[in-house]
């Protein structure tokens, strides 16, 4: 299996390209949503990449995230000097402020206390950063101990917090900017134009990355790598695999052909309308394998989270290979990977938290070369690419849904009858929250079956049956995540229904785990 470089996939849709370097943020990610929201492509780099390979990338600004740590503590993230001297603008970020302080000839103090949440910042020279703020008192998100206290050489202090007395700086000649406060976050009014200043004046960013762009580019870029080759794509019913097959489709046409493998560990009623999607309103070639028995036998047993997940993922590519098998020159797949998905399950120096089955979940001996059009996207970015290529909103708009499937939301063995009892109360989820009309508000809603009993009274007996447990969330990106505060009567009418309605189970209860500590899926 061969990889292709992040040419498709938003990055060849971008003139400019800011980098994010990672010191250990909690908001990493979110600054790179942000700075796409600037209409400037952006991607994640770890801290200890070299200044030469840094340079390579041939960025137009460098943004260093915040991080857990103190630049005194020994083994604190640094990042090479060298970057320093490749001409390219910085913007620091707390630690990140902290670091090119401490790096570049300025001091960095310990507190007797320190500045959590909403602060009060005076800005005396609102400099380039804070033009669109001015002068004055302006609330920001802090979130640190650690403060500077002496500015860089040659840079200038604009603004100034009770513990923070170099609350922003500013060199100019050096091309070193500062903020001990967090601008990506919504609790910082001023700071999405903060970082709009950053990479549209300071680093010269044309702000023409959007969706437009990233299908026009990846259209060009697909039949750069395709030929007059053919490609398969494996849907899965999901948003994500829907638009990477759409969006190569617009380039390559009748060369791609989708392989629909049914599981059997999907949504109810989800796959008769993937075969009607794009047999009947795309016009894609569409191969549908019913393969539910298989998927069953091979999860017999099988219990922990990541067997399932290889367990699923290898046996739906082998299936896919002997679909693909009868396909003349079918030498490249497609997948609908997104950066969410790359980033969660440790590619690099993240740390993992999860494999994806299609990111270092696959066979190594799989003989297609990969095609990504969607690697670089995060998910409302992919929803918007879906929704200018065509897609019907059913499918563009639909819930996030695992790679494993439903196997992903049945904790301990997958069995036709789980499956069913799932589906069932997983149905009543969705057709309440789309009656309360709070679809589009909610990121992901879904019903879980967890693998104990618990006891009722129903009907005047005793019952010992399965609980259902509602996981609902917001989010912009899934990087992070808010469990949902669903009205009262909304969850009691779900509870009502499931309990009522769905053979098995006498008891639900409601998820209240945000992301962090928790994932979004259960497994």
């Amino acid at each position: 299996m061969t990889g292709v470089s992040d040419s498709i996939g938003g990055a060849a849709a971008a003139t400019d390209r800011i980098l994010v370097v990672d010191f250990g943020a909690q908001y990493a990610q979110l600054i790179a949503r942000r700075v796409r929201e600037a209409n400037v492509f952006s991607e994640i780099v770890p801290h200890d990449i070299s200044a030469a390979d840094l340079a390579a990338l041939r960025p137009s600004g460098v943004i260093f995230s915040g991080g857990p740590t103190s630049v005194h503590v020994e083994g604190a993230p640094r990042i090479d000097p060298g970057v320093y001297d490749l001409g390219v603008p910085i913007l620091g970020i707390c630690y990140g402020a902290q670091l090119i302080a401490h790096q570049r000839g300025g001091t960095v103090g310990r507190n007797e206390r320190g500045e959590y949440g909403r602060t009060d910042m005076t800005v005396t020279d609102p400099g380039v950063l804070l033009v669109d703020a001015g002068s004055g008192l302006h609330g920001v998100w802090m979130s640190h101990f650690d403060a500077i206290t002496a500015a860089p050489d040659g840079a200038a202090v604009t603004a100034s917090s009770p513990d923070a007395p170099v609350a922003v700086f500013e060199a100019p000649e050096h091309g070193l900017y500062g903020v001990q406060f967090h601008p990506e976050v919504h609790h910082t009014p001023c700071g999405q134009d903060l970082l709009a200043r950053f990479v549209h004046e300071v680093c010269g960013c044309a702000g023409d990355w959007n969706m437009g762009s990233i299908i026009g580019s990846s259209v060009t870029a697909i039949r750069e790598q395709v030929g007059t080759g053919r490609a398969i794509c494996g849907l899965s019913g999901g948003v994500d695999s829907a638009v990477a097959a759409a969006l190569v489709h617009e380039a390559i046409g009748h060369q791609l052909t989708c392989v629909f493998v049914d599981t059997g560990l999907m949504r109810a009623g989800e796959g008769k309308q993937v075969v009607e999607t794009f047999q009947k309103t795309q016009g894609i070639e569409l191969i549908h394998i019913r393969a539910a028995d298989r998927f069953f036998e091979g999860l017999v047993g099988v219990t922990e989270p990541e067997a399932k997940r290889k367990v699923i993922g290898e046996l739906f590519i082998r299936i896919f290979e002997g679909a693909a098998g009868g396909i003349d020159d079918a030498r490249f797949l497609v997948q609908g990977t997104l950066y969410p998905d790359v980033i969660e399950s440790g590619i690099g120096h993240a740390a993992k938290i999860k494999s994806h089955h299609n990111v270092g979940g696959l066979p190594d001996d799989m003989g297609f070369e990969l095609v990504e059009p969607l690697r670089n996207l995060f998910k409302d970015e992919v929803r918007s690419v879906g929704s200018q290529l065509g897609l019907p909103d059913e499918i563009v708009m639909r819930q996030p849904f695992p790679g494993p499937g439903l196997g992903g939301r049945i904790i301990g063995e997958v069995t036709p009858e789980t499956v069913g009892v799932l589906q069932a109360a997983d149905l009543i989820v969705r057709e309440e929250l789309h009656s309360a009309g709070l679809e589009r508000e909610i990121w992901q809603a879904f019903a879980v079956l967890p693998d104990i009993r618990s006891v009722g009274v129903m009907g005047d007996e005793r019952t010992y049956a399965r609980p259902v447990i509602i996981r609902a969330v917001s989010s912009e990106d899934a990087m992070t995540a808010d469990w949902a505060r669903l009205p009262y009567d909304l969850l009691e009418t779900m509870s009502s229904r499931i309990i009522n309605e769905v053979d098995g189970v006498n008891r639900v209860a409601y998820d209240i785990t945000s992301k962090p500590p928790g994932t979004i899926e259960w497994e």
